[in-house]
């Protein structure tokens, strides 16, 4: 070896052709140099991998554009319309300001570290909701899980899209349809007197009655055993949401990427515009102060801490398999864990801003009818569909407004069901490879199955349709979800093992703070919210009308439908297995790249420090 330093004579340098360094295609290059000084060659060479988005199993997959294309769909899809319509009703409720306690807790300790496992747990298989659990066979059961509430979840969020699309459409007009009562549709009971309306339970609203009746005809249905046929109006704008959808995933993530630039962004600057509103108009100030003010003692309630861990829950989207989906599309070396921190910190930021907007039009409510708050302070569709746009038909130039509002709705609305749509189609070509040459018809066979059933939502009786599935289609089975999630990656994957793929893509191993959540704190966590939705069980219910028992019965049978994935993949899984016993259990709990490791008698999970190590 030559040491110090040498006169140069003569240097030249040249860089070998670069060859594979592997058989299975363009992945890692064999970068080679090659230097003469003073007639002696130095060589060095190194592995360059050319465009960071390898996996090391040698598999290609197609990635996001740009980042900013999966950044904004994460968040399209994860601020929906709950965050509008849910959280700030919530926040009121529970005590205002002291709200934001028990809620930011429950995102500390399991809505964050819930929503990085996911995003870590797609980006280093770079599969879908079902085939990313070749690390441990016994559990694809919960992937099969999720695709279906994700699809379950389409057949009746679609109709909210459809909804505003409809609303939107009416809004086209010289006098919103909402503002009087000699419409066609009206009832007797409708009356204009807004200054007393509110304490007379015997009268409705214009704007009650154009929904329950001019949209949905309500009044023509007795009950969910009475539903008619698909409204042409509401069907024809249902199409025109599946037709949207459609054209914005055929072609995957290139195009679903593109679309969220608008879908993603728009609802923040109409939030924006309907805030620099609302604060002008009288109450408005009262309102936001309701919504603000701090009430400690409601914490000394155990419904406000329930409320608060199930928001998290539902707002963050984990469980749905779209974060996998949509991270199983980044390059494999992206820093999932800054992309953790900053979409689920938009997400809780947006439903506590989106409040401003709701309350200060709810307070204007309030002073316009001179009667309480918590008498126009609603959540669900009914504040979006009823109570808002009453207030926006009351402004100087109400059709402007109406119009802003239903845009931001419909664009809250198509990225969320993009999401859910995309986990659907990611999760079953991953797992079913030859519809890989068929993403287009694959895809549209989904939105077709998807609108037909949907059109029950659409009858005269649809509403309890609707309610029926946004009861059960993704409640106690998402949180059932999400825990055999949590359970196969801490524990039977392992926690350290889970550490070490975090850190072969971003170089950085989780702390010992998300270790802990992962295998402790989030498991934890939501086995209560497991037994309290089991506990705190409410039959459905429309207004006055309650629900037959057979229609909770088969309510029950579509929540379990999902569930019922889990231990029914585990024993086909480990029936179709060969050896004895223990032979079986070795490989249904070991990664499918360890296979060769069980024949000769290594099992990690057959060690007690396979469970001890954090």
């Amino acid at each position: 070896m030559l040491r110090g330093k040498l006169p140069v004579t003569h240097m030249s340098s040249a860089i070998a052709p670069v060859k594979p360094s592997g058989t299975a295609g363009p992945k890692e290059v064999e970068l080679i140099l090659v230097k003469e000084q003073n007639g002696v060659q130095f060589t060095s060479s190194a592995l360059v991998s050319p465009s960071g988005q390898t996996h090391p199993s040698g598999e290609e997959r197609e990635t996001w554009g740009k980042k900013i294309d999966f950044l904004l769909s994460v968040i399209g899809f994860a601020v929906d319309l709950a965050n509008v319509w849910r959280f700030p009703y919530l926040c009121y409720k529970n005590g205002g300001g002291a709200f934001l306690v028990p809620y930011l807790f429950f995102m500390v300790i399991a809505g964050m570290p819930l929503f990085y496992m996911e995003l870590a747990l797609g980006q280093y298989n770079r599969e879908g909701a079902a085939g990313v659990w070749k690390i441990c066979p016994l559990f694809k059961g919960v992937g099969f899980t999720v695709i279906l509430i994700s699809l379950y979840v389409g057949f009746y969020y679609n109709v909210i899209i459809a909804w505003a699309l409809f609303y939107l459409f009416s809004s086209f007009s010289a006098e919103l349809p909402w503002i009087h009562c000699n419409n066609t549709w009206n009832s007797p009971n409708c009356s204009d007197l807004n200054s007393t309306l509110l304490n007379d339970t015997y009268k409705t609203t214009p704007a009650l009655e154009y929904f329950e009746r001019g949209v949905l005809h309500l009044h023509e249905s007795s009950g969910i055993d009475d539903l008619g046929l698909p409204r042409w109006q509401l069907t024809s704008c249902l199409a025109v949401v599946i037709v949207v959808l459609y054209f914005s995933l055929w072609k995957g993530v290139k195009t679903s990427g593109k679309v969220v630039w608008i879908t993603a962004t728009m609802p923040y600057v109409v939030l924006t515009v309907l805030l620099l509103r609302g604060v002008t108009l009288p109450g408005a100030i009262d309102g936001i102060k309701a919504y603000l003010s701090v009430d400690f003692l409601r914490l000394c309630d155990a419904q406000v801490w329930i409320e608060a861990a199930t928001q998290i829950c539902f707002s963050l989207g984990v469980g749905f398999g779209v974060l996998i989906a949509f991270s199983s599309y980044n390059k494999f070396s992206n820093n999932c864990y800054r992309d953790a921190i900053i979409t689920s910190s938009i997400n809780s930021l947006t439903s506590f801003f989106s409040g401003f907007v709701i309350f200060s039009f709810l307070g204007y409510m309030s002073h316009k009818h001179n009667v309480a708050l918590d008498k126009v302070a609603t959540d669900g569709p009914g504040l979006v569909f009823i109570i808002y746009p009453e207030a926006i038909a009351t402004l100087p130039g109400s059709s402007v407004w109406a119009v802003i509002f239903f845009i931001m709705l419909l664009t809250l609305g198509i990225d969320s069901a993009m999401g859910g749509m995309e986990s659907v189609i990611t999760g079953l070509i991953d797992e079913f490879k030859f519809l890989h040459k068929h993403r287009e018809l694959f895809t549209l066979f989904i939105v077709v199955s998807t609108f037909l059933i949907s059109l029950s939502c659409v009858t005269n009786g649809g509403i309890y349709v609707f309610t029926l599935l946004d009861h059960f289609a993704a409640g106690t089975s998402i949180l059932f979800g999400v825990l055999i999630e949590a359970i196969g990656i801490a524990w039977f994957y392992g926690v350290d093992r889970f550490s070490d793929d975090i850190e072969e893509m971003i170089g950085q191993r989780p702390g010992l703070y998300w270790r802990l959540c992962w295998k402790f704190v989030s498991p934890c966590f939501l086995l209560f919210m497991v037994v309290v939705s089991f506990a705190t069980f409410n039959p459905p219910k429309y207004g006055s009308y309650y629900f037959p028992t057979w229609a909770t019965m088969l309510g029950w049978c579509l929540s379990i439908s999902s569930m019922i994935m889990v231990p029914l993949y585990a024993l086909y899984k480990f029936c179709s297995l060969p050896g004895s016993f223990c032979d079986k259990l070795a490989y249904a709990i070991t990664p499918e790249t360890e296979h060769h490791l069980v024949e000769r008698g290594e099992v990690r999970q057959f060690t007690l420090q396979h469970w001890l190590v954090v």
